[in-house]
């Protein structure tokens, strides 16, 4: 950026080192539409939501996974909206949250699906034993009234514990120590979908996709904690929030299949028994036009007129020069000069534009 951009572009200049004195911001720059939170979906500066762009081609791709209650495996480089897709389907159809289920190198299935905490529950039950048989002495000794007022401070104690499991009272409710993850909550038993987002499933271990056929293809999985268990049902929390619902015999199973949508960056191939259970979708890099779309969309009609050098430079760089470029540094440039900051060449070259896949010098 220029030498003045500092004091030309007005708020650029918010932080200026070099030991400058203390001073307060009091007009703190307005953050792009997909940087503002706090409002559910990103809008733009007029209140509207942002549409998702997609081809013909593309949209009846996903309504041909939506039909077949299959998983839709998307690929594409980064920033061509894979993830967004799952926002995007979610809310024009009103199924409510994205569940969401970011996969890296350690995940398991057993993380998709649920998380018990045994160490949790093994301490509060011996707290709980502990207090039993600190009460006892004092409840043989006393009147019927003082043993009354012993199995009074016992049930307070449980429950700052936990509610107990057995008809005795002697464990605490194993439900309060078990949660549904991302995959488990999206498989409960509903009338309408949910949609769950499995991201990057191309970073996690080698045996995961295989890991996650049966439950595809099944459509319910067993939690074995709670099929050993004689009681008939267990009310368990969900990924999202503290609601709590029952589960039966220790399975959860689904009546609709969830939409899943599951992303990849292509960094590796999937095994070909997972890829025949799910539609795939490839999203392309967004050419010229559909930049301009992708710009006017977020920034309006006048940003996105006088955008067009701007549009030119970002794809001379990512096709000419075969930079690995994403849809979001075009915008983060455009934003920039849009609000007032003076941006050279060196700069759009060597920062925001700089490849997504250049080592750190």
């Amino acid at each position: 950026m220029t030498e003045d951009a500092g004091n030309d572009a007005g708020n650029w200049g918010l932080f200026r080192g070099g030991g400058a004195a203390p001073h307060e911001v009091t007009d703190w720059p307005q953050a792009p539409p997909w940087r503002r939170f706090g409002n559910g979906s990103p809008r733009r500066a007029d209140g509207r939501r942002l549409p998702y762009l997609i081809s013909d081609e593309d949209r009846d791709v996903v309504n041909t996974a939506l039909h077949l209650h299959r998983p839709l495996l998307v690929t594409g480089r980064p920033g061509t909206g894979k993830s967004t897709l799952a926002h995007a389907v979610a809310r024009e159809l009103c199924l409510g949250e994205v569940l969401h289920w970011p996969v890296n190198s350690r995940t398991t299935l057993s993380d998709g699906l649920y998380r018990y905490d045994a160490v949790g529950r093994l301490r509060d039950a011996s707290l709980h034993r502990h207090h039993d048989t600190s009460a006892a002495p004092a409840a043989s000794d006393t009147s019927a009234a003082s043993g009354t007022s012993a199995a009074s401070d016992s049930a307070d104690t449980a429950g700052t514990s936990g509610t107990v499991d057995a008809a005795d009272g002697s464990e605490p409710d194993i439900g309060d120590y078990l949660r549904l993850g991302p995959l488990g909550t999206a498989l409960l038993p509903r009338d309408r979908p949910r949609v769950l987002l499995v991201d990057e499933l191309d970073k996690g271990d080698v045996d995961l996709p295989n890991d996650l056929l049966t439950v595809f293809e099944e459509g319910e999985f067993e939690i074995p904690e709670l099929a050993r268990l004689r009681r008939p049902d267990v009310t368990v929390r969900v990924t999202g929030g503290e609601e709590r619902v029952p589960v039966d015999g220790g399975r959860v199973a689904c009546r609709v299949f969830p939409v899943v949508v599951i992303t990849s960056n292509g960094e590796r191939d999937f095994p070909p028994a997972f890829l025949r259970r799910c539609v795939r979708l490839d999203l392309k890099q967004p050419d010229g036009q559909a930049l301009q779309e992708i710009v006017t969309m977020h920034l309006g009609a006048e940003v996105g007129a006088r955008a067009e050098d701007l549009i030119a430079t970002f794809l001379g760089l990512r096709d000419a020069e075969e930079r690995e470029l994403a849809t979001d540094q075009l915008l983060n440039a455009v934003h920039l000069r849009h609000s007032g900051v003076k941006l050279d060449q060196d700069t759009l070259r060597e920062k925001l534009f700089r490849s997504l896949d250049e080592a750190d010098a």
